[in-house]
């Protein structure tokens, strides 16, 4: 009777290991290169455009003033010998000045950028992980792994369908906003 216990407790344990390896396998798993998708999504571009478009004057007015700022340093160190006292401490305080100006907007300028780049990148990093989320529902994914992965296979990589997505969605976003802009032109 003792060994019929412990067989009976040695089978039960094999059918919950055996039940717990089948469920395993039965999982889908998917890997998914989220720096392509960063790289190569048409959000991404767009977004890119947006920065150059929105900072993209300011960058050359910063560009013009810096060297506005060094042909005048040029032209005080070429002058100088030949300048008073007086109005060469002025001209070196002007510059002195200018230049602490210049770095001033220029760390603003690098501060701006740097919190639109931020802005624009979570905005798109929830596109992808939308994108990726929807996918995986869709085509009945548990797992869907993004980073830390050593190898995988061509057969479980999504990257290319999710990005195939994310341009379905890029060339149907501008149709949504044309539709309530043409809502407007009947009430008038």
């Amino acid at each position: 009777m003792r060994i019929t216990l412990k067989s009976l407790f040695a089978l039960g344990l094999t059918a919950v290991a055996l039940t717990g390896a089948a469920t395993a396998q039965a999982q889908k798993i998917a890997v998914v290169d989220s720096q392509r998708l960063l790289a190569e999504a048409p959000q991404a571009r767009a977004a890119t455009q947006t920065l150059e478009t929105e900072f993209g004057p300011r960058q050359k007015s910063l560009e013009a003033q810096k060297k506005d700022f060094d042909a005048k340093v040029a032209k005080f160190q070429r002058d100088q010998p030949t300048m008073a006292e007086a109005e060469r401490g002025r001209t070196e305080r002007d510059l002195r000045d200018a230049q602490l100006n210049l770095e001033r907007r220029g760390k603003e300028f690098q501060e701006d950028v740097q919190m639109r780049q931020n802005e624009e990148l979570q905005r798109v990093q929830k596109a992808i992980f939308e994108s990726v989320r929807a996918f995986a529902k869709t085509q009945g994914f548990d797992i869907v792994l993004a980073g830390g992965v050593v190898y995988s296979s061509e057969q479980v990589d999504i990257t290319a369908q999710v990005l195939t997505n994310l341009q379905a969605k890029a060339a149907a976003a501008p149709a949504a906003p044309a539709a309530p802009a043409a809502a407007p032109a009947p009430k008038k």
